[in-house]
């Protein structure tokens, strides 16, 4: 069965409230040719034709199914299959056979088409055949665990994918399977109102002293100044509304001046597209005080059932992990509150591996020497030999409009 006609038989899905039904499929006029033109590949034609007719879809209410398509800050296309490729190369160096396979725009590459909400994403292997009818899916699942493979190669194509999920599902790692999924197919919740994709124009060119600069700050100075060199701030760092003073009276503590320095510099943000920085001064919702708070409560719990595996003190007991940064895999930055804040060691809280040691240097130094691809930590990315740290070296501002 053609994948179009398979998912036309799907129904909508229940309404979780009365007041906000799921929207239904709709067509979205993706300019093919452009897209294909920018990714150099021609895509399967059962994808090209269920996107048309249907746009990006949730299947299931478990699966999203991705479109070349845009909406404001919650998705672009082109961003979400740079991070995705980049995260699952990541993963795969710390994780048996410790050999990331090759992604796009390498020849042959992984190329992303879809992902589920609890952590498993889809490629193509474009390398597995000429035609891209033919192409075969493969899973990468992050819950795969540390001592098990966590790529599956299936060899369905998409629409044979598709079909053995709503019917009996496909093998996952540790003996998890990925369905069977209900039979039904909504608008993804999040692109509602997503408009196609536009291939944005290639980078230009750096200036030769721009790239200069940039290139040279990878191994020379060091503190805020080496910094701002390899990654110049934002001309308007985004803090929030509130004041300092007003975060140190929610957290009953100063924090370092370096830190206040540096946000001064830079705001909220990401960091390498891995390490978000919290919103320091947003007095409602997620801002610093608010995902600490989280974090802290989610670390004594888990303390609780397994005092092994978190042997930290917890902001707001003495000396306690005071987290200012989270990362795209949940590891999360931040203090030993031990002594004055200028005084605080900076540290790791892995979600994936032991605790270790605090990281030594200042905050600007861990940034500094992370970016460069010189810290080999867990819980923060590394780059490997193909990786230049200039493509990775980069900050994205904060908004009113980001949750972190």
């Amino acid at each position: 069965m053609e994948l179009l006609s398979l998912v036309a038989r799907l129904a909508l899905p229940a309404p979780v409230r009365p007041s906000d039904p799921p929207a239904a499929p709709a067509p979205l006029p993706v300019d093919w040719a452009a897209v294909e033109g920018r990714l150099g590949l021609r895509l399967p034609a059962d994808y090209k034709r269920l996107v048309s007719a249907c746009g990006p879809l949730e299947l299931g209410g478990r699966l999203w199914l991705h479109a070349p398509c845009e909406r404001g800050e919650r998705f672009e296309y082109g961003d979400w299959l740079w991070e995705t490729h980049r995260e699952c190369r990541i993963a795969s160096r710390r994780t048996p056979p410790y050999q990331p396979p090759p992604f796009h725009p390498e020849p042959g590459g992984l190329l992303a088409w879809g992902e589920t909400r609890d952590g498993v994403r889809l490629f193509w292997d474009t390398g597995a055949h000429d035609d891209p009818d033919r192409w075969p899916v493969v899973a990468h699942d992050r819950n795969a665990g540390g001592e098990e493979d966590p790529w599956r190669r299936w060899g369905t194509t998409l629409t044979e994918t598709v079909a053995a999920l709503l019917a009996d599902g496909l093998p996952l790692p540790r003996g998890r399977t990925l369905g069977p999924l209900p039979a039904t197919a909504c608008r993804t919740a999040f692109l509602v109102g997503a408009r196609p994709w536009t291939p944005p124009e290639r980078d230009p060119e750096p200036a030769p002293e721009a790239g200069g600069v940039r290139r040279a700050a990878l191994t020379g100075g060091n503190g805020l100044e080496a910094l701002t060199r390899l990654v110049p701030p934002p001309a308007t760092p985004y803090l929030g509304d509130g004041t300092w003073e007003w975060l140190f009276e929610e957290l009953g503590t100063r924090l370092p001046d370096e830190y206040v320095t540096l946000m001064e510099r830079y705001g909220s943000g990401h960091w390498g597209n891995w390490l978000g920085f919290f919103t320091p001064l947003r007095t409602a919702g997620n801002g610093l005080a608010h995902h600490a708070r989280r974090a802290a409560d989610t670390y004594r719990g888990l303390r609780g059932r397994f005092p092994e595996h978190h042997p930290l003190a917890v902001w707001p007991e003495p000396g306690g992990f005071l987290p200012f940064a989270v990362s795209v895999e949940g590891d999360y930055l931040g203090w030993l509150t031990e002594g004055e804040p200028d005084d605080w060691p900076v540290a790791v809280w892995p979600r994936r591996a032991g605790q270790g040691p605090p990281l030594a240097g200042t905050l600007t130094d861990v940034l500094l020497e992370w970016l460069r691809g010189d810290l080999v930590t867990e819980g923060l990315a590394g780059l490997g030999e193909e990786d230049d740290p200039l493509a990775f070296a980069g900050f994205s501002p904060g908004s009113d409009d980001t949750h972190w």
